[in-house]
């Protein structure tokens, strides 16, 4: 019999064992000042391309007003308990009820966070006899809500139909066996790669199969469709998206999240969401802060139309020096390139300190070997002076990739590490 901590000590993890050369720098670091389009790292000035403000409302003077107000007459405790004994209020219902209309749903609950929420909400739609079927290259927090599921589940190849179509026949042979449904699960827009999901055609499968559809819009809310109710309303089949989520984490720029559909699934998943019935109620200065944050969403379209001015001046700039940036079809900006990790710890740090250019990195494990995948999110409150010096930026460190400039430099953490 083994301690249980023999695997902690013996393997850190395909991340974890960068820690000594990584942590500080490339994970966990810390950027500081007013959240914005250039903050602090390190004490040098650097362009922050990895915040998700995406509508620039974290430090609009109109958000800060209203979420200091907030705090002062509510405090950070109030409402406490869950709010099914003791945390529920007039304000939740009020922004329940233009979240709903925002997205043009019958109803909307609170989720106190998206994580948390989008597990739940999983674990509270199937029971043993229902089959799962989603996306391989979904989010953690939909994988960690499908392992809860004691049912079948499969994944399809990343937005491919014939692949779904494939998966939902496996899925109906199941649930005709057991008296059970499925339910389908995909993103409104794949957060590392920016493409959004194939809504408009796995709405069309529904004419053949019997199947509910959940879609995860938390970058798509706010960013996309005329109004900003998501990818569902960009695609034009907001009304066949049965269970829609979205997060306050993102265009919102606070904390929360929220589940919208028909009146009956809302008020099922309301008495049945075990991380809501047994967790303490989303407090009241976030509330407040979320009614006007959505309140500008509504009525300062501008917000969208400046962000989408410089999601496409850095896309087209970047696409115009050559730069891979996959397919995306959102905000969500990637570009990819070739090299080791010890290539990808360089670059990132000439990029930061010659450069004065903060992104995230993102490498093998979540990617494969051999790939650098600079994750890129384009705000309103960015300018084109910072676009075009993180172009010229790019265009730098490219140079010096190609040239083994970082192969040379990374010998030694390579070495190191045993690669």
């Amino acid at each position: 019999m083994k301690d249980l901590f023999d695997k902690i000590y013996k393997d850190k993890g395909p991340l974890g064992k960068w820690a000594d050369q990584a942590e500080g720098y490339f994970v966990f670091p810390k950027l500081e000042g007013e959240i914005g389009n250039r903050m602090k790292f390190q004490g040098k000035e650097v362009i922050t391309w990895s915040v998700n403000d995406y509508l620039g409302l974290a430090n609009h003077p109109e958000v800060r007003k209203v979420d200091a107000e907030a705090a002062k007459q509510y405090g950070s405790a109030y409402p406490m308990g869950a709010r099914m004994m003791s945390g529920h209020t007039n304000l939740h219902e009020q922004l329940q009820n233009e979240l709903a209309e925002f997205v043009n749903k019958e109803a909307a609950y609170l989720l106190n966070f998206g994580y948390q929420g989008m597990v739940s909400t999983i674990d509270a739609l199937v029971g043993k006899d229902d089959v799962i079927v989603y996306d391989v290259d979904a989010h953690a927090c939909i994988i960690d809500g499908v392992r809860l599921h004691m049912g079948k589940r499969f994944t399809y190849k990343h937005n491919d139909v014939a692949s779904i179509e494939k998966n939902l026949q496996r899925a109906e042979k199941i649930a005709q066996q057991t008296g059970g449904g499925i339910l389908l699960i995909s993103e409104g827009v794949f957060g590392m790669r920016g493409e959004q999901g194939k809504l408009k055609e796995i709405v069309a499968l529904k004419e053949k199969y019997n199947f509910r559809l959940f879609v995860d819009d938390a970058h798509g809310f706010g960013t996309l469709g005329k109004t900003g109710a998501g990818a569902g309303e960009e695609q034009g089949v907001q009304d066949q998206i049965d269970v829609y989520f979205a997060t306050f984490a993102k265009s919102m720029a606070s904390t929360g999240a929220f589940i919208a559909g028909d009146q009956e699934v809302i008020d099922y998943l309301k008495y049945n969401l075990r991380s809501q019935m047994f967790a303490k109620s989303l407090q009241m200065q976030l509330v407040v802060g979320a009614l006007k944050r959505l309140d500008m969403l509504r009525s300062m379209p501008e917000l969208k139309e400046k962000l989408w001015e410089n999601v496409n001046a850095l896309q087209n700039g970047l696409k115009e020096r050559g730069f891979d940036i996959g397919t995306t079809q959102s905000c969500v900006t990637p570009v990819y390139l070739k090299g080791s990790i010890p290539e990808a710890m360089a670059l990132v740090k000439d990029l930061r300190e010659n450069h004065g250019v903060f992104c995230s990195i993102v490498v093998y494990p979540v990617i494969p070997k051999g790939l650098i995948l600079l994750r890129m999110i384009p705000t309103a409150s960015h300018t084109m002076k910072d676009i075009e010096e993180t172009l010229e930026a790019f265009s730098s460190i490219r140079e010096r990739l190609e040239n083994g400039t970082y192969k040379r430099l990374s010998a030694g953490v390579a070495a190191a590490m045993g690669n």
